[in-house]
Formats: structure tokens, sequence, C-alpha cells
């Protein structure tokens, strides 16, 4: 940290220096542009972009695996990237069909430009055209859906709707690659939280939420291909596994109500409500899976990884909650 003292220029205009390393640094000198970014008591300082883009280029050249060049694909756009070459000496077909399938994965990143040795991605949407506040309340609704869904489907041994539980999976990774992206622009760069509406630390609330979000939806995801073992849940059982999803869901349901509370009090109200009801779903998570001990020994697993996962959705919801909690204390 250096200090600098303010000094008064023409009688009414307050001056400070900038360090001279950070100017170096950042291409800034006698006649450049800088932009200012008051954030309640803080004033952020940073060099004004010539268009605003930042571009990146990776090189693809040992990426043959399927898997790792999407996730080198996924990172870039994560990063912030808006404009991301990625180059070889010759790009093969395989990598191209990964490539454009991974593109299809991200929200608003298409393929620009093909060439033999390179292929260009550019994100064609702007932050303020992007709402994390409607990402997260479309990524609990797919979510939670997702495991209702789910649950149907292993009590009905309905393998149609689990197949489409399955494939809903991947909107829930778009919005949450999507939030992401956001995030980590958000904290390199003060415009973008101008621009989207919200304060960096409400960001950062928003996105580990939809982390949460995105991993109930994973667990509806798990039930879905579970339920593809075992035959139809009849009776008893099945009513308890449908009790205890809805009694897990209200944990996360509640919690996203309070994180998108405007009143502070509510929000708390609705937080710790959230919270208190975790325990009644581990009370009953137990008694769920005392009984489906007494199925047979390949249903009896099964189930029991089933009453597992809507525990975790209670746990993830209660996450949620502690966001929100802190979303509305007082700042210091």
């Amino acid at each position: 940290m250096e200090t600098r003292k303010v000094q008064v220029t023409g009688g009414s205009t307050y001056t400070v220096s900038l360090p001279k390393e950070w100017a170096t640094e950042n291409d800034v000198s006698a006649g450049s542009v800088v932009e200012f970014h008051a954030e309640e008591d803080l004033l952020l300082l940073s060099p004004r972009r010539e268009n605003g883009r930042v571009e990146g280029t990776l090189d693809i050249s040992g990426l043959d695996e399927d898997h790792e060049l999407t996730r080198a694909v996924m990172t870039m756009y994560v990063s912030g990237f808006d404009v991301i070459t990625l180059e070889t000496p010759r790009i093969s077909p395989k990598q191209r069909r990964v490539v454009r399938d991974a593109v299809q994965g991200l929200v608003g990143l298409e393929v620009i430009e093909e060439t033999s040795d390179r292929v260009v991605l550019q994100d064609l949407l702007d932050s303020s055209e992007l709402s994390v506040h409607n990402a997260i309340t479309r990524m609990q609704l797919v979510s939670l859906t997702m495991l209702a869904d789910a649950i149907d489907a292993l009590v009905e041994d309905d393998d149609d709707l689990a197949a489409d539980v399955i494939h809903r999976d991947e909107d829930v990774d778009r919005l949450w690659y999507m939030v992401s992206r956001v995030f980590r622009t958000v904290l390199r760069n003060p415009t973008a939280a101008t621009e989207i509406g919200f304060p960096r630390e409400t960001v950062f609330d928003y996105q580990s939420s939809a982390r949460q979000l995105e991993r109930i939806a994973d667990h509806a995801t798990k039930i879905a291909e579970l339920s593809r073992e075992i035959d139809a849940i009849s009776g008893e059982t099945g009513e308890k596994l449908r009790t205890l999803r809805e009694e897990a869901a209200t944990v996360p349901e509640t919690a996203m109500e309070a994180l998108l509370a405007d009143d502070s009090e509510a929000a708390v109200e609705q937080a710790n409500q959230a919270r208190g009801t975790i325990e009644d779903v581990d009370a009953m998570a137990r008694e769920v899976d005392e009984q489906v001990r007494e199925a047979d020994p390949q249903s009896a697993q099964v189930l029991g990884l089933v009453v597992d996962s809507l525990s975790r959705t209670a746990d993830y919801g209660g996450n949620i909650a502690e966001s929100a909690l802190q979303k509305a204390a007082p700042r210091p």
C-alpha cells in the first residue's frame, strides 16, 4: 500500500498523484484517460480501455481429449475473455467439433472465425445485457423442478422423464458458467458492476448461491440416473420419498426468497426459517433411510443414495441461507 497527500489546485480542485510503477505497468502516461468508480467510501481507479474487449489466446496443440479442450474453452470464458483465439499448427476435425459443442453450452459465445490453424470465439453479449438476478431465479426454478421430476421418475419407473431430467442439467450448467463469468468480470472491472446494477458484494452472494443451485441440479441428475437401476417403488416408501423431497426443497426455496428480498428484516427471518428446517429434514431422512434398508440389497443401496442426495439438497439450501444473512447484514 502506498499513500499520497491530497493537494488543492486552483483553490477548488483536489488532486492526487498516481504511483509511477502502477502507471507504467498499465500504460498510463501524460494525456491518458482514467476512470473513477465510486463505491460508498471507496474510489476505484482503472485505465480506460479503447474497445472494452478483453482478448486472450490459447495454444490447444496438446489438448486431444474431449474433456480437456472443453474445459479449456470454459475456463477462458469464465475468466472473462471476450475474444478467445484457439491456436495450433493444424486444427483437427475432432477439435473443431469439441469446440462447437463447448460453445453451445456457454451463453453468448459464438464462433466468428475459423482457419486451418485457429478458431476465434467471441462473446456477443455485454455485461449490461446479462441479468444475474434472472439467471439465479431461473436456476432455482429448473433445479428444483428437476429434483421433483427425478423423484417421480424413480417412484414411477419413468425412464423418459429421467432422461429429460438429465438433459435439463445442461441448462443449469449454462447459467452457472454465465454467473461465474459475470462475477469474475465484476472483480476485474468495476465498470461492469455499474452496468449490471448490483454491488460487487451482492454479485458474490449470487454467485455463491448459484453454485449451490448447480449442485442441487447435479443431485437431481444423480437421482434420475439411479432411477434406471431399479423398478417402480410402490406404497409407503414412494410416498415418503416424495414427502422428503418436498420438505428438503423448502430449504433452498425459502433461502432464495431471503437472498432476493429487499427488506433486511424479512430476509433474516426467512433465512433463519430455512436453516431451522434442516433439522426436520435430517430427522425425516433418517426415518426414510431406516425404512429403505428393509428392501432388497440392490434397491436398498440405490434408495440410500437417493435419501442422501435429498438430505444434501437441504444442506445446500442452508448455504444459500448463509449468503442471504451476509447480504442482509449491516455493512461496516
